[in-house]
């Protein structure tokens, strides 16, 4: 039984005396130890070391009172897994010598045995479950699959990823066979994190808002829904699709547990488009922890006003960004935390 269940009833819609919090990349970059880490140890070292990665996530948990925590890990574990040889490169980010632009190349692009290829993550979450003690939940996630298509074609980040879009408008059938790959090779990831012991997972839509609202149906949606179909059997779903806000309608026609919302939508509007009975996650600006601790909680309090304390995570609208200071993170938390003090 887990001590501080409160994020788990928010997802289940049940009443809670405030809302949960977390943050996405919580487990990282901005924490002193994190940076330890960093320098002893490259990139994907830390995600395939099983004691590293459980490690680098319950360090927030020692510093702050969070009411989840997140398994430290990276999207492009799934793609390695599959063929595709990502690196992470200093000042650059992802990079794939040989960016996917072909049908052959999709083709020769394999569904793996998750247990074989990715089986540092499943001992990762072991590790972590042991150093949380039930104390709160542990989330899993994952990329969703345009998200990672977009790597694999564009081969590194982009501000547009126009090649991997051209790719998709070019060549669908190709898009399509890799998307499916990746959406086989993702659920089979979730279901073994769930059979680990994680208590949610959440779908990281990173460039969904790339593209249009039709071709996001066509190229992004309907294969996030499947996951969503295939993990909502056996744990509770988030979905968080960063400038997806005209998505959000039918999104909340799915059997997510919960949808993420970022920093562009007010929370009136995102509770008008998904209704009453969805539960949101978001939005602070992940920009504004610059702000000062006094005007940070602030504006969480008016951000939790204007979504409610039910049916609510509080969270940031993406990832902590790697130069906030400590305190400013912690602001945040407690903020949250007590708000029901006010």
């Amino acid at each position: 039984m887990i001590k501080n269940d409160l994020f788990l009833k928010a997802l289940r819609g049940e009443q809670v005396e405030r809302p949960p919090v977390w943050m996405m990349r919580q487990a990282g970059r901005y924490l002193p130890e994190f940076m330890a880490l960093r320098d002893k140890y490259d990139f994907f070292t830390r995600c395939q070391k099983p004691e590293l990665a459980s490690e680098i996530t319950v360090q927030p948990l020692r510093r702050f009172p969070l009411d989840a925590a997140i398994l430290f890990s990276d999207i492009l574990v799934v793609p390695q897994a599959m063929g595709i040889n990502f690196e992470m490169r200093e000042s650059i980010g992802p990079w794939l010598e040989t960016p996917i632009r072909t049908m052959e190349q999709v083709q020769a692009v394999s569904v793996p045995d998750v247990n074989e290829s990715l089986g540092y993550v499943f001992e990762a979450i072991e590790m972590t479950l042991e150093k949380l003690d039930n104390d709160v939940p542990l989330i899993g996630f994952a990329g969703s699959p345009w998200t990672i298509l977009c790597y694999c074609v564009e081969g590194r980040g982009s501000k547009a990823f126009d090649i991997a879009k051209s790719f998709c408008f070019q060549h669908p059938e190709a898009a399509h066979l890799l998307l499916e790959k990746i959406t086989q090779t993702t659920i089979s990831y979730l279901k073994r994190k769930v059979e680990k012991g994680v208590s949610a997972v959440q779908i990281f839509d990173s460039w969904g808002g790339m593209l249009s609202p039709t071709d996001y149906q066509e190229f992004s949606w309907k294969y996030i829904n499947r996951i969503v179909e295939a993990l909502s059997e056996v744990t509770q779903v988030i979905v968080f699709g960063k400038g997806c806000w005209f998505a959000l309608e039918e999104m909340a026609l799915s059997k997510a547990s919960a949808l993420g919302v970022d920093w562009t939508l007010s929370p009136e509007h995102a509770r008008k488009l998904v209704g009453p009975n969805m539960t949101l996650q978001g939005n602070f600006d992940p920009a504004r922890l610059h702000s000062s601790p006094a005007v940070i909680r602030k504006m969480v309090h008016e951000m939790i006003d204007r979504f409610g304390t039910q049916r609510y995570i509080a969270n940031l609208g993406h990832g902590i960004l790697p130069n906030i200071p400590v305190e400013n993170a912690e602001a945040f938390i407690r903020a949250v935390v007590d708000y029901k003090k006010n």
